[in-house]
């Protein structure tokens, strides 16, 4: 049971949820309010044995005249998993702008003679994260409700149609139609934009389909070898697999193990003949030296040669110091950011969310992604004009220990959103329960009555308890807006911290509980907002 158990701690139902495995849960909590004012439903809820040595949390609000609806524990933290991710795009929105768009150029550094450039192309990275893989035809940014990025810990996860090298081919097409046929030198990714943080996982200024390969294993006949693609093919890399197709209702278990450099790739296992399609991915450990090469390749794919061998190291001590005389051959724009808002939050993007501190930091002329987090705190004070020590982060995404919330400054922040132009925007880009990204997973049915009436970001922090044998789910959080029947919004956090689960299901029902609350929370919303208790 152990085993099993360990084995399936990232298969887990929250898509995105930041999994953090810590030694021991919570500290005890000290007595609860008396009751809060909640609804009997939810003190239930409360009461099971699940969280016999945990804490909640609970806020609700009426922005519309600062009522308090419901509330425990208002101002002390909490911790919040990938709840954090709407602070870190708060500070991003506010700092680059919704309508803000990343410009990848390309450079002809050398001497023009004719067709032939003599010297090197560079693409200055921007760090871009929908280079190829997600720009949809009207231009938007495409997701799945489980995030490719999540292949490896979440049954389920889905590839969006788009191809992941559509960026490069379009830059390579730009070159050639610039009257390039020719490269009589190398490729050269321009990465200085900023360091790479200490963060995981780690951002980067060049990005090809999140810095990960795809691998998709098909069941055949029973006793045959699974089918496999993969994708964006782009040398030296190579896929083996030897993933077998064993009868129906048998276990679908595949490992993925690389080579040192990571351009080996194995894939070992099995998989179930009545099984979906199974995926899984394996990172880039040089995004650098793929997104070279990924280039060289398109080039050629466009009808231009380069001379350079296409493989190898991203020579970037050829860079020179400035592009100024260097004229522009080629450029990606990417979509507007209001976009990776919705991407980021829907799906949990982890590496976007940590991404968001480097492009704030790159906008204020800093190469050092922490440089993000005084913007986010200026941000937090002098903008949205709340106590910006309600809050505790080291990372974007939800990650890292210390890493705090209290509901109050939660609700504060949605609450402002609501006084801004953005508000519409702001509010769609979180999950929608039972309808988008990580909503969709809960209250999917016409008879759930709060479906497509919240938007939250919830998020998960959960480990092993090894002394016990069980689960210890840290964290379990929810925030965002509940809306009544006329459009009339609340906003609200419910979070618990220091549960136990026996096993993966009893995890999945701490989820369920979670979200069933701010069911009956949005349920009594409209209730009350009917009977005309409301400014």
């Amino acid at each position: 049971m152990r085993s099993r158990i360990r084995g399936r701690l990232r298969t887990w139902a929250t898509v995105g949820a930041a999994l953090v495995v810590v030694a021991g849960t919570a500290a005890a909590a000290p007595p609860r309010n008396a009751d809060g004012g909640l609804p009997p439903e939810i003190t239930e809820i409360m009461g099971k044995p699940a969280y016999r040595h945990a804490q909640w949390g609970l806020l609700e609000v009426d922005p519309a005249d600062g009522r308090v609806v419901h509330s425990q524990y208002p101002d002390q933290f909490f911790m919040p998993g990938s709840t954090v991710k709407v602070i870190t795009i708060s500070g991003a929105w506010h700092a680059l702008g919704p309508d803000r768009r990343f410009t990848t150029p390309v450079h002809a550094v050398g001497r023009l003679d004719g067709s032939t450039l003599t010297g090197n192309l560079a693409l200055v990275a921007q760090g871009d994260l929908t280079m190829g893989g997600r720009t949809e035809p009207d231009g938007s940014v495409d997701f799945t409700p489980i995030d490719h990025t999540y292949a490896n810990d979440i049954p389920g996860a889905t590839l969006t149609p788009e191809d992941p090298l559509a960026g490069l081919d379009q830059i390579a097409r730009q070159v050639r139609d610039a009257g390039i046929t020719r490269v009589d030198g190398d490729v050269v990714i321009d990465a200085r934009l900023f360091t790479p943080p200490p963060i995981s996982p780690r951002p980067t200024p060049m990005i090809v389909n999140d810095n990960v390969i795809d691998l998709l294993s098909t069941p055949t006949a029973p006793g045959q070898p699974a089918q496999l693609t993969w994708r964006p093919q782009v040398a030296p890399y190579q896929v083996t697999s030897d993933v077998r197709t064993v009868e129906a209702g048998g276990t679908t278990d595949i490992q993925v193990s690389t080579s040192p450099d990571g351009t080996g790739i194995s894939l070992t296992g099995t998989i179930a003949a009545d099984s979906a399609p199974t995926l899984k991915i394996s990172q880039v450990k040089d995004p650098d030296a793929f997104g070279r090469t990924a280039l060289i390749e398109a080039l050629g794919r466009a009808g231009v040669t380069v001379t350079a061998p296409p493989t190898g190291p991203n020579p970037d001590g050829a860079l020179p110091a400035d592009y100024d005389g260097d004229p522009q051959v080629a450029a990606y724009v990417s979509p507007p950011y209001r976009d990776y808002a919705k991407l980021i939050l829907n799906v949990s993007h982890n590496l976007g969310a940590n991404l968001a501190l480097c492009n704030i930091a790159t906008l204020h002329g800093s190469t050092n992604c922490f440089d993000g987090f005084p913007v986010i705190r200026d941000f937090l004070a002098n903008t949205a004009q709340l106590d910006p020590t309600q809050f505790q982060m080291a990372d974007g995404r939800g990650d890292v220990p210390v890493d705090r919330v209290t509901p109050a400054g939660l609700n504060q922040l949605l609450a402002y959103w609501l006084r801004t132009p953005d508000a519409d925007a702001f509010r769609t880009s979180l999950p929608i329960l039972g309808v988008s990204g990580t909503g969709a997973l809960y209250c999917t049915g016409d008879d759930c009555p709060a479906k497509g009436k919240v938007f939250a970001k919830p998020g998960t922090i959960i480990g092993f308890d090894e002394l016990n044998q069980q689960l210890a789910v840290n964290a379990q959080t929810y925030a965002g807006y509940l809306e009544a029947e006329d459009g009339h919004l609340f906003t609200f956090f419910v979070g618990v911290n220091g549960a136990a689960a026996p096993d993966i299901q009893g995890f999945f029902d701490v989820n369920d509980d979670v979200d069933q609350i701010a069911v009956v929370l949005q349920q009594e919303a409209c209730a009350q907002h009917r009977s005309g208790h409301h400014a």
